[in-house]
């Protein structure tokens, strides 16, 4: 490494704007648009392309592709963006696309981890402190809340919400919204409540996990439509913020939630695709 500690096989095409500290090491490529600010590493063999910003102190690992062309066949060229903010561990062999749509960003939030082989898609906004799994995949305009957990090669479909908090488990097939602070997996998913372990490690007191173990049983317990179970919720339960985010998320869920009549609706598909076969 020099003083800069660049390394004299890596590539920084003219116009890429590196900040201070900042170590590039053997045979990375940065593109001409790349904006790298103060502390970043990147890693060996590693592509940063396209109008994409990585934030201070995050660590791009051998072999990470970030920035290029969407895959969306739709793309006719717009000047797009990716955002990964700060102290970010994006690991070996992690895809992360730019955009679709004139000016639209793909944004990865500060202190996430995405492990290796991870994928995401065009138009993707993740929070804080969001954690995927190994071989974990958002198709694309998927939105994963702040703190959410998603386990290893699980794929979120597009146009799909993980709230907050929320923890899927490894090997899921998330076709629909996962409401915040709740916990599940498999295939067909299956709930197994609120992620109290995870409330209770950051600090979440009794009353909120109280209030939310009851929002969850109301929609996901008893035998209220949604509708009815989201006005019970209003009325019945302690309008804490974390309630009603939750109420929030389940109301203006476009895709439906995961767990209410979508396991049916999936089994019966795949009969009638075996009887068209």
């Amino acid at each position: 490494m020099n003083k800069r500690n660049i390394h004299p096989t890596a590539i920084i095409q003219p116009g890429a704007q590196i900040g201070e500290n900042v170590t590039i090491e053997p045979y990375a490529i940065i593109k001409e648009n790349v904006v790298l600010r103060d502390g970043v590493t990147i890693k060996s063999h590693a592509y940063i392309d396209g109008y994409t910003t990585i934030g201070e102190n995050t660590t791009i690992y051998p072999s990470a592709v970030i920035g290029t062309k969407t895959q969306d066949l739709k793309y006719k060229g717009e000047k797009t963006f990716v955002h990964i903010g700060k102290s970010c561990e994006i690991r070996e062999f992690v895809t992360i696309n730019s955009s679709c749509q004139e000016n639209s960003v793909v944004e990865v939030g500060d202190h996430c981890l995405l492990m290796a082989y991870c994928h995401v898609a065009h138009n993707c906004t993740i929070g804080d402190f969001v954690v995927m799994s190994n071989g974990a995949t958002l198709a694309g305009h998927v939105n994963v809340e702040d703190h959410a957990i998603i386990g290893g090669m699980t794929p979120i479909h597009q146009f799909t919400n993980v709230g907050t908090y929320a923890m899927v488990g490894g090997l899921s097939r998330i076709t629909n919204d996962i409401p915040p602070y709740t916990i599940g997996g498999g295939i067909p998913f299956k709930y197994g409540g609120l992620n109290i372990i995870g409330l209770k490690r950051h600090g979440f007191s009794l009353e909120v996990r109280q209030e939310l173990s009851k929002a969850f049983k109301l929609i996901f317990r008893s035998q209220l439509k949604l509708k009815e179970a989201l006005a019970a919720c209003e009325t019945e339960l302690k309008q804490t913020p974390e309630v009603k985010h939750f109420i929030h998320f389940c109301h203006t869920s476009k895709r439906g939630l995961m767990g209410i009549g979508s396991e049916k609706n999936e089994e019966e598909t795949e009969k009638l695709e075996a009887v068209l076969e």
